[in-house]
């Protein structure tokens, strides 16, 4: 019999859960683009209770989700603040500059991932015909599995508000960053979660990460907020008929997934404790459910061989010089021994 492969690509690989698959097929159904799908309605409810927003929008992706969001805060010649890496900036096509003809404005990461405040500061342009008009300041927390420190957020989007700037959080990996915090606070993960969004004026949370949803994501914010990334969502054809079944797994997901992120960061941590010690690897303690690995020295002429032979044994990560390895629900402390003992083989460690 095969071996199971050991998917480590992504948290976005994940399946759905029997039990999660049971909420769908139970799901009550209508047209959610005439707001008459209750399971969506009832979403859109529980995240934003959840977040301490007064709304929020169920979109098919989280690039739609931060599409709608800077859109919504931003008009034609504005720009947003951003970082370097963020994914609203560097992995989703540039879609607000394309469609929305908003400017972004990268700025370089401290190596925690956070924007220097004097960098954002001063990059807030004047008022000033020469210049886009700086409207918002988006983070992302996650950012490459690290966690932003609860204090560099509330000091920069309290900085933002200060200089009359919105801001939005992509929240992706939201409640991994929620887990980790309260780890680091003995307190709860949901707590933790409305915390961190009570900085923002706007999030935006993927279901089909870490908790586990084959779809979907929600922009949280005012009602305001809300209806007019609602009309951005038509036109972006994002509107869904019977999204009831996609958003009562998420609803599934909000209510049975979130604690158990919890083990997703051990596996990770077990997965770099197996590979610590192995010559041409650098690992990076990771701080939630992504392992980062790069390839020094020699390693780094190998690193076509090293994908191919753990595609061979059944083991999938992404990356070439620097290797990514996500953990999720679909994989266990078997498929992780598994993943460390392929990647010693290779290096006779």
């Amino acid at each position: 019999m095969s071996r199971p492969l050991v998917d480590l690509r992504s948290d976005t690989v994940t399946r759905p859960t029997p039990a999660m698959r049971e909420a769908m097929l139970q799901a009550p159904l209508g047209d959610d683009v005439f707001g008459d799908d209750p399971s969506v309605n009832a979403l859109q409810a529980q995240i934003a209770g959840m977040l301490g927003f007064e709304a929020a929008l169920f979109v098919p992706t989280g690039t739609q989700s931060n599409f709608c969001g800077i859109l919504a805060h931003c008009q034609r010649g504005d720009e947003y603040i951003v970082g370097q890496m963020a994914h609203c900036y560097r992995w989703e096509g540039g879609g607000a500059a394309v469609f929305g003809s908003v400017q972004p404005q990268p700025l370089d990461h401290q190596p925690d991932g956070t924007l220097a405040l004097t960098d954002i500061e001063a990059a807030i342009k004047p008022d000033d015909a020469h210049f886009a008009r700086t409207r918002l300041l988006a983070l992302e927390n996650t950012l490459g599995g690290k966690l932003l420190p609860f204090d560099y957020v509330s000091q920069a989007t309290q900085l933002a508000q200060r200089k009359g700037l919105a801001r939005h959080l992509d929240g992706a990996r939201l409640f991994n960053a929620a887990i980790a915090q309260a780890a680091q606070r003995g307190t709860d993960a949901r707590d933790e979660a409305r915390r961190i969004a009570g900085c923002f004026d706007s999030v935006s949370v993927c279901f089909s990460k870490g908790l586990g949803a084959p779809v979907g994501s929600a922009l949280c914010g005012s009602r305001e907020l809300i209806a007019r990334a609602h009309r951005i969502r038509k036109m972006a054809g994002g509107g869904m008929r019977q999204a009831g079944m996609l958003a009562a797994a998420a609803s599934h997901a909000l209510q049975h997934h979130i604690d158990r992120l919890a083990e997703d960061h051990a596996l990770a941590r077990r997965l770099a404790e197996g590979l610590a010690g192995i010559d041409g690897l650098q690992i990076e303690a990771p701080q939630t459910n992504l392992l980062f690995v790069d390839l020094v020295g020699e390693a780094q002429a190998r690193s076509a061989d090293l994908l191919a032979h753990l595609k061979r044994e059944g083991v999938l990560a992404t990356g070439l010089y620097r290797l990514r390895f996500a953990t999720h629900l679909d994989v266990d402390a078997d498929g992780i021994a598994r993943a460390i003992a392929v990647m010693r083989s290779f290096f006779h460690a």
